[in-house]
């Protein structure tokens, strides 16, 4: 609860802290679906909670309503802890920085998205692109120290798995160079959310009963 003689200073922390002022003293049930959602999340604000739990925050919004909520989010996830909600895996993405993946009732992993990839993963992934591939390039990359396998998904496109903590993006680039391959792009893949979600959840039913 807000004591009485600081209701007045609450509330207008919370109008300004969610970019309400334009639209100070209008009727709630007036205003665009987007502005409601800031009148929502205001109205929590002003007790000045330590945890904010937001469910499906952006659901129903414009493409613009949706950046503006999601920017605001951010903006307060400096001074709150935030609980965010939603089925909609790239926004959580965009915003959180740590995740929880629940399945069926149960939580199924708690960590950061990149955390949770090498884990999946069980290693490293790399993402190579050169200029002029050739038979022999698949072979090489596969004899170097701490690389399980290499697969060429596309011409002269590439992925690379590598043993956990892997460094070895120095040598391949010299690899490819010395070889005259013509390095276009190498760079660590990652999994999407979608990804994570679909694996964690589908082993958890294999493992069930």
């Amino acid at each position: 609860n807000v004591p009485l003689k600081k209701t007045n200073a609450a509330v207008e922390q919370a109008i300004e802290k969610c970019s309400l002022k334009e639209v100070d003293g209008r009727i709630i049930g007036r205003l665009s679906k987007g502005y409601r959602q800031r009148v929502g999340i205001a109205q929590a604000l002003v007790h000045d909670p330590d945890i904010l739990i937001l469910d499906e925050p952006t659901i129903g919004l414009d493409p613009i309503q949706i950046i503006e909520i999601r920017k605001l989010i951010k903006e307060l996830s400096s001074s709150h802890t935030i609980i965010l909600s939603s089925h909609i895996l790239p926004e959580i993405t965009q915003i959180c920085k740590r995740v929880i993946i629940v399945s069926e009732g149960q939580i199924a992993a708690v960590d950061s998205l990149d955390a949770l990839t090498t884990r999946l993963r069980k290693g490293e992934r790399l993402l190579l692109k050169v200029r002029h591939s050739n038979n022999e390039i698949i072979k090489k990359l596969s004899s170097l120290e701490k690389v399980n396998a290499v697969t060429e998904h596309q011409p002269s496109q590439f992925t690379i798995d590598c043993e956990p903590n892997a460094d070895i993006q120095d040598e391949i680039a010299r690899l490819i160079l010395d070889n005259k391959w013509g390095i276009i792009e190498l760079k660590p893949a990652s999994m999407t959310l979608e990804d994570i979600f679909l694996k964690l959840t589908l082993e958890e039913n294999e493992v069930r009963p």
